[in-house]
This record gives C-alpha cells, structure tokens and sequence, in this order.
C-alpha cells in the first residue's frame, strides 16, 4: 500500500485535511480538481506554494478536505496543511526551507469582535450635528 502523508492547515475560519500520496502531482480539493475549485489563479499559486520550494510538485498526489471560511482563508488553510504534511514525509529536509518561507506559521488573524454601540467591529453609527 502507498504511504500516506497527513497535515492539517488553518486559516481564519477554514479547516483543510491534507493528504499526501505518491503520484504525479495532482491535486484534488473536495472531489473536484484544483482548477474546477479555485477560479483565481492567485489562490492557484498560494496552494502550490510549499511543493514549488521543497521542490516535489510532481512527486505527490494531494487530497485535501477543507470545510470553513471563504475561499481566500481556504487557501491558506490549504497551503499550512501541504506544509505540515511535507514535514511527515522528511522533516530535516524540508522544515528549514517551509519555515524560511513562513508556510509552517498558523496566522492567527482573526474576525474582529463587533461592540456594542458600534455597528461593526470599529465602525460607529453616523454622526450628525442636528
């Protein structure tokens, strides 16, 4: 049986289950291609991120489950999970280079908290004179 890989990445609201498998580089993102998932070519790229600096883009098949968030904190959840998963397959090798580049880091940006009074989080009510 082929050797698994698991990473799990978050961003914002999003959570991805990462799965590295031996292959030719395909990438799949809840049963759909990578292309069919994400429209922007931005997010395209932040996806690959961790594969283009460890240098194994055709070396694994990816197979992630991602839940949460929008499409932009999916990605990125996306990109954390591939990188931890790449620490499984050789962590000696690859952990000074994901690390340099900051793919190991979870941002911990979050939604700020609406107050009371406010109508967002720091956007007050007009004011008017009279």
């Amino acid at each position: 049986m082929a050797e698994l890989f698991y990473g799990t990445g978050r961003r914002k609201k999003s959570i991805a289950r990462v799965r590295l498998v031996a292959g030719q580089g395909d990438i799949t993102i809840n049963n759909r291609t990578l292309d069919d998932y994400f429209g922007l070519e931005t997010l395209k790229v932040i996806v690959r991120q961790p594969l283009v600096a460890t240098k194994t883009e055709g070396k694994y098949n990816v197979i992630v489950n991602v839940v949460g968030g929008g499409f932009t904190g999916q990605a990125g959840a996306i990109r954390h999970g591939i990188a931890r998963a790449l620490l499984e397959v050789d962590a000696e090798t690859y952990r000074p280079i994901l690390k340099k580049a900051g793919f190991l880091t979870r941002d911990p940006r979050m939604k700020e908290r609406k107050k009371y009074g406010l109508k967002a989080a720091r956007r007050a009510p007009q004011f008017s004179k009279r």
